[in-house]
């Protein structure tokens, strides 16, 4: 039986904590730029009811780079493969809300048990089968840096290039529709950035907890305004600070950085709805 003492130590240990912080720089860009364009790529997750795609996405990204590392392959590459074959999948056989989350529902545990597979049979550390479900606090190489980071600017060129018309489709579909909007491009082109952050989230985050990271800032911006200029900027400060601080708080203690950055992340969903609540009826954001 652990103690209270014990607990606390692994929870928080700030011991040599200046050296530790140096080999996490990485670590901490990639957690920044990742917090930033998954906060703003869920503010379209939210709008387009897409929470539950996001975690469909995932297993099959766990399902890439539990392949990849098995076959000795670029892990990134392998995670970004098998969220793309989700996200496509999805985008295409979708379209309808009901088609949609059946299509996740049978792609979830097709993907976390083709993962769990690979893994059983992967002969290396036991650390990197844990680290593709929790996510690894050091396991951002320069390499890997230059990938996430790749992506990343591409996810956020994407957002801003094909912003009015997603903010369009996104909010009435059957209108965007009929005044033009090439809803069924748009709809795909979405799924395609959606699965690429979804993959280099995973390196970061694990794959059973991306969500904290493109749902729950986005989710916490929502309840604090409607505003078309506000809801993106919160949900990007949002997920910085989950990010960013979650490494931070992670470095301190001996666990896995995912329950640092989902325990920031939902603290502030929950302040954020507190003050929803309070805020509803005075102008504010709104």
């Amino acid at each position: 039986m652990i103690s209270l003492d014990d607990l606390w130590g692994r929870l928080f240990n700030f011991e040599n904590y200046g050296e530790l912080l140096a080999l996490v720089q990485n670590s901490l860009i990639a957690g920044a730029i990742l917090g930033i364009v998954g906060g703003l790529i869920g503010v379209f997750v939210m709008q387009r009811d897409m929470a539950f795609a996001v975690h469909g996405i995932s297993e099959l990204s766990f399902a890439g780079a539990a392949a990849a590392l098995l076959f000795g392959v670029n892990v990134v590459a392998g995670s970004i493969a098998g969220a793309l074959v989700a996200a496509i999948m999805i985008g295409l056989l979708g379209s309808r809300a009901r088609d949609r989350n059946s299509i996740i529902g049978v792609l979830m545990p097709f993907g976390l048990g083709l993962g769990i597979l690979f893994l059983a049979l992967y002969p290396g550390r036991s650390g990197n089968k844990f680290g593709l479900l929790t996510g690894q606090i050091i396991s951002v190489d320069d390499p890997q840096l230059v990938w996430l980071t790749g992506i990343s600017i591409v996810v956020l060129a994407g957002l801003l290039w094909m912003w009015r018309p997603l903010s369009f489709d996104s909010l009435d579909a059957d209108v965007a529709a009929a005044r033009g909007v090439p809803t069924r491009f748009v709809s795909l082109a979405f799924m395609v950035l959606l699965g690429l952050i979804v993959a280099v989230s995973v390196q970061i985050i694990g794959a059973l907890l991306v969500l904290a990271l493109l749902v729950t800032p986005a989710a916490a911006a929502l309840r604090l305004s409607a505003s078309p200029l506000w809801v993106p900027v919160l949900a990007m400060v949002f997920g910085f600070v989950s990010a960013v601080g979650g490494i931070l708080l992670a470095l301190g203690g001996s666990l896995p950085i995912s329950p640092y950055i989902t325990t920031i992340s939902f603290t502030i969903y929950l302040v954020a709805r507190l003050m929803g609540l309070r805020t509803k009826t005075r102008p504010g954001l709104r």
